[in-house]
């Protein structure tokens, strides 16, 4: 005879880790109400359904206008480690979209998110780095992290975090410092930056020799440059297997040799010859582009002009075969070579 057996089992589609979700409209304004619940699991639970919710666009507009940032923000003080990390990772989530980058601004939440660049919850700490990042790509965003004079504990930050964090930390300084290279020169960055040009990792050496070009745009750091002993390091970068490398190395020398200073190290490092290379064999267009322009600077030197003079014909051809771009670099680096006084 059949009996009825009640299993102590739950639902094969239910997750215990995450709020169960209202209907329609009231959905977001349950998770923003169990965001302040004063119970540690069901603040958890509703972080992690919203990790989930917040994928749609449509959801982050509702779910803003119901007040969720401001939770947010308390929330990036919680005594609990995971409930840091889960905030820290919605607020990632919402700053991939400007009506969220607007909102980070608008709620004040740069400050509280860098608080987490100490947190012991290795978690919490890169997720702060990575919306940093995000926010840092609008000119508001990285404005807003200036203000803040974060710029100064990021360069520390830089020193001694993983490589994940470093490549993050690599990007929000390379948008901070198109606003303002101030901070980070007063900060040394280019002692830090100089050290991880010579980093295992292609991509932290890219974003270095990147962020090199950035702070050398001022005169100040064009001198630091060169009193660092970045151009010999940026001259052995221009043979880096890596095109990506290659092209911000180029670009760092460009911008670093339009000095006198800056010329006379770059030829003692053999930096036109290596160029030369670059111009003769390099099939990428952005490192053949960086490399002219590197070239031109250098010619403006009496030795640089007398070396450079047999790359002159390779020029004339790259000038009339290439793209408008390269017509333009290459002809102005012929008559710098050309030039006679």
């Amino acid at each position: 005879m059949a009996t009825t057996r009640i299993t102590t089992a739950l639902p094969p589609n239910i997750d215990i880790t995450k709020a169960e979700l209202a209907y329609g409209s009231r959905m977001l304004q349950k998770l923003n109400r169990q965001l302040r619940d004063p119970e540690l699991l069901t603040r958890q639970r509703a972080l992690n359904a919203l990790c989930d919710v917040l994928h749609n666009p449509e959801h982050i507009s509702a779910g803003l206008q119901e007040g969720i940032a401001g939770s947010l923000k308390d929330l990036l003080g919680d005594a609990d480690g995971t409930v840091r990390w889960r905030a820290t990772e919605v607020i990632f989530i919402i700053s991939n979209h400007a009506i969220g980058r607007d909102a980070i601004l608008k709620h004040d939440l740069i400050k509280p998110i860098s608080v987490l660049f100490d947190d012991v919850h290795e978690d919490a700490k890169l997720m702060a780095h990575k919306a940093m990042e995000s926010v840092s790509h609008t000119i508001d965003g990285a404005n807003g992290i200036v203000s803040c004079c974060l710029v100064a504990k990021l360069v520390e930050k830089l020193q001694i975090e993983s490589d994940d964090i470093k490549e993050l930390i690599l990007d929000t300084l390379h948008y901070c410092m198109k606003i303002n290279t101030s901070q980070a020169l007063s900060s040394k960055a280019i002692n830090v930056f100089s050290d991880l040009l010579e980093n295992n990792k292609w991509e932290i050496r890219s974003k270095a020799a990147r962020d090199v070009m950035d702070i050398t745009f001022p005169l100040q750091g064009k001198q630091e440059a060169v009193e660092v002993g970045c151009i010999p390091t940026l001259v052995n970068l221009l043979s880096d297997e890596i095109f990506h490398v290659r092209a911000h190395a180029a670009g760092a020398l460009m911008s670093i040799t339009i000095t006198t200073d800056g010329k006379v190290e770059a030829l003692k490092s053999g930096a036109v010859r290596a160029l030369m290379n670059l111009i003769q064999s390099d099939e990428h267009t952005e490192v053949r582009l960086n490399a002219i322009k590197a070239i031109t600077t250098l010619s403006e030197h009496p030795e640089g002009r007398e070396e450079l003079k047999q790359v002159v014909p390779l020029l004339e051809k790259i000038s009339s075969t290439g793209g408008p771009i390269m017509h333009k670099v290459a002809s102005t680096a012929i008559k710098v070579i050309t030039w006679k006084p």
